[in-house]
């Protein structure tokens, strides 16, 4: 009736992000907070979840967030001053961004089997000629990238498969019939009950966007650290992981970095007091450095430079500086060297803490029945009595260390990236609320010269 002057809610923190933002969005369009805690524990009969405390509308006092002074407070929920130009709330998506970060397909039912059954099926003829193998891939999931690959496989149709012809691959076939058919007679949507041998969604834009490259990016939806991995692009991911279809170790790099991350952090929301990752917020948002942008690099061919980093090809970056056009395609390229060796390194130090040669072995993946080479990438497996010290041996408990020489690759990859912003002044002490104004700055900027 317009007679409230002031009121106040509680609810989880995911508020803060994302699509959950709306009503303080609204709110502050119409009004002011005045008083927030933006993260704090709620414990009810044993549920414990995090949340947001806010109190808006038409007050005289001081603003405070969490506890301390605050000039305004932002619909993130976050302390910023006008004047510095920190409200991430403002950021949008960026068109060079688009079409290179998808969330990863979802099932609908069991197609899983183990790596045993994969490896018998993959050995059996069909009657049309053609291999299981066409079907059979390997799976990967949040835990695979976090703890250590759980060696799953699915049966995978594809997008459009025909009943028909999925028949012909007689034996997966056969188990999806058995399996996953009886889990959808009485499912609400009509596709998943007519069509039930495919995934519920297969994520088709992925599938295109990684059919040319050997290799993509992925991270988990909802982990405790912002980790990126490399995955077999056969290894399509499943829908609580994002995939990045991109191959080169430039890209790698700067979304391992401390920009991204802190980026990352501000515009995503969160489970309990795990970030949670969005394409549309986290990754369509970010302005990367400029001629190495999604954009720049939408046409997958990379170059391999020394120590085997590799970077998007030369003729890439249609948005480098455009004068002289020589130079600057020059002085891009030795960015995206820096950055690509940086990331390279990393992940090859990561990789050997994960699966040290002492305690591994590379084992040759099955060679499918009529094929002269296997489709699939090697495996990793443990040395026998070495089970349970790998076992360990997770990138979680690595970043949970953070290790002297973990936090060194990272500050070289930092400063890599650093230098393709242009930012010489930038050193591991500047304070992230300084790095997140000139990535905003960049933001708006590259929005205001969006068609």
């Amino acid at each position: 009736a317009g007679a409230l002057q002031r009121a106040g809610l509680v609810a989880t923190n995911s508020i803060r992000g994302g699509a959950n933002r709306k009503v303080l969005d609204a709110i502050c369009a119409q009004t002011r907070i005045f008083d927030a805690w933006s993260d704090e524990p709620w414990v009810n009969d044993g549920a414990a979840v995090r949340v947001s405390l806010v109190a808006f509308g038409s007050a005289d006092q001081t603003s405070h967030l969490n506890g301390a002074r605050a000039d305004e407070i932002a619909a993130d929920l976050t302390a910023h001053s006008g004047s510095e130009g920190c409200d991430l709330t403002q950021a949008q998506r960026l068109r060079a961004n688009a079409d290179a970060s998808y969330i990863g397909t979802q099932k609908n039912g069991p197609f899983d089997i183990d790596h045993a059954t994969a490896v018998q099926w993959l050995q059996q003829p069909n009657p049309h000629g053609r291999s299981n193998a066409e079907v059979l891939r390997p799976w990967a999931n949040g835990l695979d990238i976090t703890r250590r690959p759980q060696d799953k496989w699915v049966v995978d149709f594809g997008c459009d498969t025909s009943q028909a012809q999925a028949a012909l691959y007689e034996t997966p076939f056969a188990f999806v019939e058995r399996e996953v058919k009886p889990t959808r007679t009485n499912v609400r949507r009509d596709f998943h009950r007519t069509h039930w041998w495919l995934f519920g969604d297969a994520r088709p834009g992925l599938r295109r966007a990684v059919a040319n490259i050997e290799r993509t990016i992925a991270t988990p939806m909802v982990a405790k650290h912002r980790l990126f991995a490399w995955l077999p692009s056969m290894q399509i991911p499943e829908n609580l992981c994002v995939a990045i279809a991109r191959a080169d170790d430039t890209t790698f790099g700067i979304l391992h970095s401390r920009f991204h991350e802190l980026w990352s952090l501000r515009m995503g929301t969160s489970l309990e007091d795990r970030p949670r990752y969005t394409p549309t917020t986290c990754f369509e948002t970010f302005p990367f450095p400029a001629g190495l942008t999604p954009a720049d690099t939408a046409h997958q061919r990379t170059e391999v430079v020394e120590g085997g980093a590799r970077i998007p090809a030369q003729d890439l970056m249609p948005n480098a500086p455009p004068a002289p056009v020589k130079t600057a395609q020059a002085a891009t390229k030795t960015k995206a060297i820096q950055i690509a060796q940086a990331a390279k390194r990393l992940n090859d130090l990561r990789q050997a803490w994960l699966n040290p040669p002492e305690w591994t072995q590379t084992v040759p993946e099955v060679v499918p029945l009529g094929m002269a080479t296997s489709p699939y990438p090697d495996r990793t497996v443990p040395k026998p009595g070495f089970e349970k010290d790998l076992a360990k041996r997770t990138l979680t408990n690595l970043y949970n260390q953070r290790p002297a020489w973990l936090a060194a690759a990272h500050a070289q990859l930092d400063a890599a990236v650093a230098a393709a912003y242009g930012w010489a002044d930038y050193t591991a002490g500047m304070q992230d609320d300084e790095i997140l104004r000139r990535l905003l700055a960049l933001n708006l900027e590259r929005v205001a010269l969006q068609p």
